[in-house]
């Protein structure tokens, strides 16, 4: 999938000049990296000053609309050697028949030569984005997997490293993967943008793991250290005593890794549970309980 810029600045194909701004300024707050230091924020960054250079200037705006992401691989004369080739105009949804003749075939003949002369000189490919999706298991633990995408020769796999401890958003650069250069030309990067899945038991906050921790009546009453199954392995948990469903305990360095800093943590929240079915004498203890005790949960005392 190529790289929309629209779609970085997050506005539509027909914004004004007034919103790309508005808009700009916005996401480069949000992203600078002198203020996030988040591992895909100077990436972020880039891509927002790409976009914004692009679609703020209306000559490369409309050259941009129309060409997409070749854009830049379109010389500026085009129309003019179009209009001499026949008088032939394009039109906003690609290249129409005009008297007699097809004007994309102006095209091919025209650029066909043009880069066989080697005029334009070498020219960079574009650089495009896909995405990749990971379970929560994937993202903690990282390594190395192959990926298949659809390209317009057909599906092509990669190797993909994936490190450890990726978050939704970030992106992973395949050098050289991206879309073909022009003579000698270097071809562009492939960026895999990560997105994280939906999990029946994980949930993520930046590099923070979410979990419920189901505990006994007696373990919240009383306190105690449980175990706990994460992404990473198991981790003994400390619930304190007098400990209510909804409580947060938070385990520090369990959460998601971080190879340029400081680890996630692992946020357990206490859900307490009570037996399906009761034994004789559990049944008489709650009855006993509920016989002495003074607690009354509705009022808080």
């Amino acid at each position: 999938m190529a790289a929309d810029y629209y779609a970085a600045l997050g506005v539509s194909r027909n914004a004004t000049a007034d919103e790309l701004q508005q808009a700009y300024r916005k996401l480069a707050r949000r992203y600078h990296p002198d203020i996030n230091h988040g591992p895909d924020a100077e990436d972020r960054f880039k891509e927002i000053n790409e976009a914004y250079s692009v679609l703020s200037d209306p000559d490369t705006r409309r050259r941009y609309d129309r060409f997409g992401e070749d854009f830049r691989q379109i010389p500026e004369d085009y129309e003019e050697r179009v209009a001499a080739g026949g008088g032939g105009r394009a039109g906003a949804g690609g290249f129409r028949r005009t008297g007699g003749f097809d004007s994309s075939d102006i095209f091919d003949d025209l650029f066909g030569s043009f880069f066989a002369r080697g005029a334009a000189g070498p020219m960079a490919g574009a650089d495009q984005e896909a995405e990749l999706e990971l379970t929560v298991e994937e993202a903690y633990q990282g390594g190395r997997r192959p990926i298949t995408l659809e390209s317009q020769s057909g599906p092509r796999t990669y190797s993909v490293t994936i490190p450890p401890g990726v978050v939704d958003g970030q992106r992973i650069r395949l050098a050289g993967q991206g879309g073909r250069g022009r003579g000698d030309g270097q071809p562009g990067d492939l960026y895999l943008v990560v997105r994280i899945a939906p999990h029946p038991r994980y949930r993520l906050s930046g590099r923070d793991i979410l979990v419920q921790l189901p505990v006994s009546p007696w373990e919240a009453a009383l306190g105690a250290t449980v175990p706990m199954t994460t992404p990473g392995g198991e981790v003994k948990v400390k619930v304190p005593k007098g400990s209510s469903s909804g409580r947060q305990l938070r385990v520090a360095g369990e959460g998601m890794p971080n190879r340029r800093g400081k680890a996630g943590d692992l946020i357990a929240e206490v859900r307490i549970h009570v037996p399906a079915r009761l034994s004789r004498r559990e049944r008489e203890l709650f009855e006993e309980l509920s016989a002495v005790s003074g607690f009354d949960p509705r009022s808080g005392s």
